[in-house]
This record gives C-alpha cells, structure tokens and sequence, in this order.
C-alpha cells in the first residue's frame, strides 16, 4: 500500500478542470407541519447557503487536498455567475469561466429538511456548440500548463467538442479523466480513466449481474471506446479498477450515508489530484474510494482534507498514526475551509510534553465543544524558555506525532519559536479565530491570552477543569525519584 505521508506531496498536483459548471443553492430549516394549500410539507427556512456545483464542485475538491487547479467552464452574465465567480475566490480555485451574452448560469435549488432533501430546483439551458466552441478554443490555449485534465460532464452543451479537448490534451503529453454522462463511450475516446457509476454504466451497455459479467462487458467498453482504464462507482459495493490486463476491487468504507450529493466530483476529483501528484493508479483509486467514504457521511457536497484522507488511510493500514504533518500555512488554509462550511472551531494550547491522562480528558472534553479541535502547540525553544533547561523531554515532532494519534485533535500548530515574545498563542488565536477558545486548570476567563479577542469576534471562552493528581511535572518528579 502506501505511506500516508505522501499526502503531503498533493500541493505537487495541477489539474486543469473542464466541463459544466454550476451554482448548488441550499435551503435548509425544520418540517413542521403540512400546508393547507396542497399535500406538501411546509419547511420553514432557516439557512441559505450557496457553493459552487458541476465541475466547479471538482475543482474545489482538488483545492481542498491542496492541489493546484483551474477551472474553465460556461456561465451567463447573470448574479449566478458573478456569485459563482466569487465563490471560486474563497475556495482559491483559479477561474477562466466564460460569461455569455444570451446564456443563463446553471444553478440546482435543494430544500432541506432534517438533513433530507425534500426536492430539488434545476434553472438551466444547454449551451449552443457555438457557445461550446469558445470553450474548446480557450482549453488549448491553456492545457499546456497542466500535468492533468478532468473533463466533467453533466450533459449541459460546454463539452460539444469533447472528443476535440481530449485529443489536444493528449497530443500535448496529459493525463485525461473523465467523469461521463453520455451513454456513449467512444465519445470520450483517449480518455486515461473513465469513471462512471452503476446507472451511466449500464446505460452504456455494462452488465453487473455478476462480478465475471461486470468484467467482460467493462473490458468491452473500453476496448470500444479505446479508454485505458475504468473506475466504476457501485454504491454500496465500493469501486472497481478496471483495466485490459488488471481488476481491483475497493469495498465501500462508510457506515452509514448522510448525502451522496458530490459524490462522484471528490471520486474523480482525488483521483486526478493523486495523479497529478505522482501517484499510481491502483493507489489512487484506492484513496479515492476512501475519499468518497468520508464525503456522503458529511451533509451536501462536501470535500475533503489531506488530514482526512491520511487518517483514514492510517486506520486502513492500522497504523497509530498519519504520518501526514501539514505546514502550518496548510492547516490555517484548511482550517478556513472547514470554517467557510460551517464547522465550529474550538482552539486551545499548551505544551504538552508527557502526554498523560488529564490532557486526554481535557482534549476530548474540548473537541466536544464543537466540531473540529486546534491544538496549538509551544515550540522547543518556547518550552525552555517558559519551563527552564531541561524541558522539553519530548521534541516538537514527536509532540506533534502523539497529538495527532488522538481522535479528538484535527490539527497541531506549532508556535513560540521566534522570540520569547510569541510564547503566547495571540497571533495564532488572531489567525485562526476560533469560535471556542478553551484553557484548563485555574484560569478566569479575564486571564487567558486571546480572549478578549474571541469574544469580541462573537466567540466563546471556557475554562475546563483539570484531572486533579495528573500532570507532566507531577510525572517527572516521580521518574527523578
């Protein structure tokens, strides 16, 4: 298999993203009552909350792993795609999307009600070839500068001219996946990796009623399609691998599914991206898969972290650890992520030098607090100059190692190494502003560093008590003798 450490090579990646582009708005509030008017539920809106859909959902999964990407596709000149256009910005996805004169943006509408969708609201026109053209023209002025294309399909007219993106791309020596909607294979001929799912599948012609006829029938399709290799999405059976010569199977690895909405776009999404980075195939679609487990257990299309990834690779191979350390650029960019969904951060800090059982109950009394944990963590300089010579007993990295082996901690970032002036997490609470700032032991809140901070950000700060009879000193003590 692999080391997860790799995953830190994913910022290696550059993927150029092609196809249909759309903004996915969503409603969500309770269902209380039906209305008088018809038989329907009346759902009272409580949350609006718009995101980039279509292949701009593919482009800020690639993102979200720290890939390199740009994104073209078709909009109008409309508030959609200004919003689109915006909402790109905030996701640090590099735009090339084309505004029409006459063309209108795609935009789905979800209601959403007990974290069910209840229906969904599609605004949209297909694009004329000639609109399609333009695209086609501006991808070839473009692809040189990408080890990778994803050709996103969802049957809206910006891919009239696929079969003439997909010989460019590979005329100029790139790696081709395509995420198909046209039950017709050869139309994506030259692709690298196909990657439909059941329904596109059998449409295509695939039979599934048994694992030999999956096989045939795939290795058929490829063989008429003349596409290297195909990652077929089977729901609650995984993904299967398939090419002329090899078969990997990948058993599904969620329990339970919360919202299959984006599925698809992080399955090709973190295919190409570990690509892209240097990855084999096998390896890749095995992470992909993992990928795909993690994202329909979250609410809506979500994406996800190299974190995520690497811990759910670490717990495939049993290992304690990711082995996955982000920088601390990384962590503050994937914190903001995390954030622009709506997840609620809670931060605190120390040095924890001999892990022991107070600090496991503090951390996870924290992380309880809301839905991700941010430990920041003194340095080694810092530790001497606030504990004396002799500290710290462990290095940073292995404090760093042991915190990211608990359940509870999402991030470690490491401070205090400059000066004994940034031996207090200030700047690091400034940067991250978590929602829940949180310190142990006998602090008031008036006495904890940042606070005053938080609260005026609209935060909240909470002193937890501590394990009476546990602490690193206590521990030292009693090795000393």
């Amino acid at each position: 298999m692999i080391d997860p450490s790799q995953l830190g090579k994913l910022h290696q990646a550059s993927v150029l993203v092609v196809g249909d582009v759309m903004l996915d708005r969503y409603f969500t509030g309770d269902t209380l009552r039906i209305s008088p008017e018809a038989p329907v539920p009346v759902v009272r809106v409580s949350n609006t909350e718009d995101r980039a859909g279509g292949a701009a959902n593919v482009a800020r999964n690639i993102a979200h792993l720290d890939g390199r990407t740009t994104l073209l596709g078709l909009t109008g000149k409309d508030t959609d795609g200004a919003l689109l256009q915006k909402l790109l910005v905030t996701e640090r996805v590099t735009s090339e999307l084309i505004a029409l004169d006459n063309a209108r943006t795609i935009s789905k509408t979800r209601i959403i009600s007990r974290q069910q969708q209840m229906i969904r609201l599609d605004m949209e026109d297909v694009f004329a070839p000639a609109q399609a053209r333009v695209l086609t023209d501006r991808f070839k002025a473009l692809v040189s500068a990408f080890d990778t294309v994803i050709i996103s399909d969802y049957a809206k007219g910006s891919l009239a001219y696929v079969q003439e993106i997909i010989q460019s791309a590979r005329s100029a020596g790139k790696t081709v996946l395509v995420d198909p909607k046209s039950s017709d294979f050869t139309r994506y001929k030259g692709a690298s990796v196909i990657t439909p799912n059941l329904t596109e599948f059998r449409a295509a012609g695939g039979v599934d009623e048994s694992e030999e006829q999956m096989l045939e029938s795939a290795r058929s399709l490829l063989h008429k399609a003349g596409i290297a290799a195909m990652l077929l999405t089977r729901s609650e059976q995984g993904m299967s691998l398939i090419t002329p010569l090899e078969h990997h199977h990948y058993p599904a690895e969620v329990l339970e599914v919360a919202d299959v909405t984006g599925a698809g776009d992080t399955v090709i999404a973190t295919l190409g991206t570990l690509l892209s980075a240097g990855f084999e195939l096998p390896k890749a679609a095995w992470l992909a898969n993992l990928a795909a487990g993690i994202v329909v257990a979250k609410l809506g299309a979500a994406t996800v972290s190299p974190e995520e990834l690497a811990a759910r690779a670490s717990q495939q191979l049993s290992s304690k650890t990711s082995g996955y350390y982000p920088t601390t650029a990384q962590s503050l960019q994937h914190i903001e992520y995390v954030r622009a969904q709506g997840e609620r951060i809670v931060f605190t800090n120390g040095c924890f030098d001999i892990l022991h059982a107070g600090h496991v109950r503090y951390l996870a009394q924290a992380r309880a607090l809301g839905d991700r944990l941010v430990v920041g963590l003194n340095s080694d300089a810092s530790v001497k100059r606030l504990k004396g010579e002799t500290r710290p007993v462990n290095p940073l990295e292995d404090r760093i190692e042991v915190l990211e082996a608990l359940a509870c901690v999402d991030w470690v970032v490491p401070f205090g190494d400059d000066s004994a002036e940034n031996d207090t997490p200030e700047q690091l609470i400034r940067k991250i502003q978590p929602h829940v700032l949180v310190k142990g032991g006998d602090y008031s809140v008036e006495t904890i560093v940042g606070a005053e901070f938080v609260q005026q950000n609209g935060g909240e700060v909470k002193v937890l008590p501590l394990l009476q009879g546990r602490s690193t000193s206590g521990i030292i003590t009693k090795v000393r003798g």
